[in-house]
């Protein structure tokens, strides 16, 4: 084989691989884990929040979603958006010392919170569901840990609430995590908002397609490639060989 026709397989040959591992990397299957996003918020503000709940069961469906607020960073300001097709309830409990809220002192403060699926609203195999809250002042401590609770149809309880260990992998039931920064200085440049930290989680599903899109393109470059590498060894193969 002349050295033209090896460098014009070997190239078509590395164009496909690099196309085929592009395509399978981006379209990798996604974590079905209940997560919160944003994931970051700041520390004495308040923060918008949504439970991104997927279904992961083939048979059955999300009927009721229970997230415990962790007990040692209390919340004095709690407020749920409303969900078509699902009822929301919390449930209180009493802290100490109490929590300050525009001057005021509470006493109490929202433990846990449960939404439950009503007619045909549950989350159905496929499909995932999101359950905003409102929560404020945010507490000055590094992160919250929401432990969750996910009830589907057939009676299976699945339950997020292991707490991720710093340097370890992530555990098998992941709960929830909020990041929490503290808050600028007085006079120095303001952080990022909730809304700009939530913005490219919300285009999760816009960006999962553009790498796609990418990665077909690839695939496609990658096929031509190997296309164009065997017309040149078709055609060194009919041209006469110089002689020397």
């Amino acid at each position: 084989m002349s050295r033209f026709r090896r460098t014009a397989t070997a190239a078509a040959a590395l164009a496909f691989t690099a196309a085929a591992t592009a395509v399978l990397g981006f379209a990798g299957p996604a974590s079905a884990h209940v997560t919160v996003n944003p994931k970051e918020a700041t520390q004495g503000g308040y923060a918008r929040v949504a439970f991104r709940v997927p279904n992961e069961s083939d048979s059955a469906s999300t009927t009721k979603l229970e997230v415990v607020l962790p007990e040692n960073a209390p919340v004095g300001s709690v407020s749920t958006m409303p969900v078509p097709g699902w009822t929301v309830a919390t449930e209180k409990r009493k802290v100490d010392p109490p929590i300050e809220v525009h001057g005021s002192q509470l006493t109490e403060a929202v433990s846990k919170i449960t939404w439950t699926a009503s007619g045909d609203a549950a989350v159905k195999p496929g499909q995932f569901q999101e359950f905003p809250v409102s929560l404020g002042p945010l507490p000055k401590v590094d992160s919250m840990v929401f432990k969750v609770l996910q009830t589907y149809s057939d009676g299976n309880i699945s339950r997020w609430i292991d707490e991720p260990a710093p340097g370890a992998e992530e555990p098998e039931h992941p709960a929830p995590v909020l990041t929490l920064a503290a808050a600028a200085p007085e006079g120095s440049a303001a952080p990022a908002s909730a809304a700009a930290v939530a913005a490219p989680d919300d285009d999760d599903e816009d960006g999962n397609g553009l790498a796609v899109g990418l990665g077909v393109a690839g695939l496609v470059a990658g096929l031509a490639g190997l296309v164009l590498g065997g017309l040149a060894f078709a055609r060194s193969r009919r041209e006469p060989v110089a002689k020397a």
